[in-house]
């Protein structure tokens, strides 16, 4: 799987320019695995990391490759073709409705051709080498897109039991819920996000050098309200899904919002969130369910 829009360049990861010659990448190399070396007080992750860069561009081969937009796991597969793996059973997916994804992709596509200029060819706008030079805003909606793509699949397969809604409109495009899942164990509101980094939990908000300022938990949470109000719902949980290398822990708890548990979650333990439920919240089933799924179909709104 191609590596995240917002991921640091190999070249960043090892501190060097791209222009480095082979010797003072091998340098920079050498130095890095030093200072992140868990025995000696470095950080796991970044030695991880470091080694990591150093496969991509490590050879003359590789860095010619990797240069030119095709790194080890992206040669032959671009952002546009994250091709969906055959399904290894046959059970019944989960309801869905709405386009996952479908609006951040459309609005990268819009700020990639008016950053590239108007009259400039753009034969590949996810071209890895076009993607790793665009400004960091461009990269985080193509990012962000990905993200809630990977999420609607994980989500498709809960079962027969759960339906989602995918990019629900509360007002502003921009401000849309990415996902509402309907199921057993509660009614959720997801937002699917990529910083690009790890994340930490401060006071129920997600911090950290990545987030450039932003607050995920709290714009979940106004747009979770707008949704309560208009169809006259209530939210068992406020989830913000992250890849899993951005959290120290399975699911991180960010307190309670309006009622709502809120919390930052890995999304390969979305799916046992989803199932086992968060907090303290009864199960629903019956009548219940059935009346809030027909609040849900009859009054959401797709950007």
């Amino acid at each position: 799987m191609p590596e995240s829009p917002m991921s640091a360049s190999p070249y960043e990861v090892l501190g060097v320019p791209t222009s480095a010659s082979e010797a003072e990448l091998r340098k920079a190399f050498r130095r890095a695995l030093r200072e992140t070396h868990p025995d000696t007080g470095g950080d796991p992750r970044r030695f991880t990391a470091v080694q990591l860069a150093w496969e991509r561009i490590g050879t003359p081969d590789k860095r010619r490759a990797f240069d030119a937009g095709r790194g080890a796991q992206q040669e032959h597969e671009t952002f546009t073709a994250r091709a969906a793996r055959p399904r290894a059973d046959s059970r019944p997916r989960s309801r869905s409705y709405g386009h996952p994804g479908g609006w951040r992709r459309e609005r990268y596509l819009a700020q990639m051709r008016e950053w590239v200029g108007r009259g400039v060819a753009l034969d590949d706008p996810y071209d890895p080498a076009l993607v790793r030079s665009a400004p960091r805003e461009i990269r985080h909606t193509l990012a962000d897109a990905l993200a809630e793509e990977s999420t609607a699949r994980t989500l498709s397969e809960l079962g027969i039991g759960y339906t989602v809604w995918h990019d629900v409109a509360t007002g502003r495009p921009e401000d849309k819920l990415d996902h509402i899942v309907l199921g057993p164990t509660g009614l959720f509101a997801l937002l699917s996000e990529d910083f690009g980094g790890p994340v930490r939990t401060r006071k129920g908000e997600l911090i950290g050098e990545a987030l450039a300022g932003t607050r995920p938990v709290h714009d979940l949470a106004a747009r979770a309200k707008v949704i309560s109000r208009q169809l006259r719902v209530k939210f068992t949980c406020l989830a913000v899904v992250l890849p899993d290398e951005a959290l120290d822990e399975p699911v991180a708890q960010l307190g309670t919002i309006r009622g709502a548990t809120a919390v930052a979650v890995r999304k390969s333990y979305l799916p046992a969130l989803l199932r086992g439920g968060a907090g303290a919240a009864e199960p629903i089933g019956g009548n219940e369910l059935f009346d809030v799924r027909t609040r849900l179909q009859d009054g959401v709104r797709f950007v």
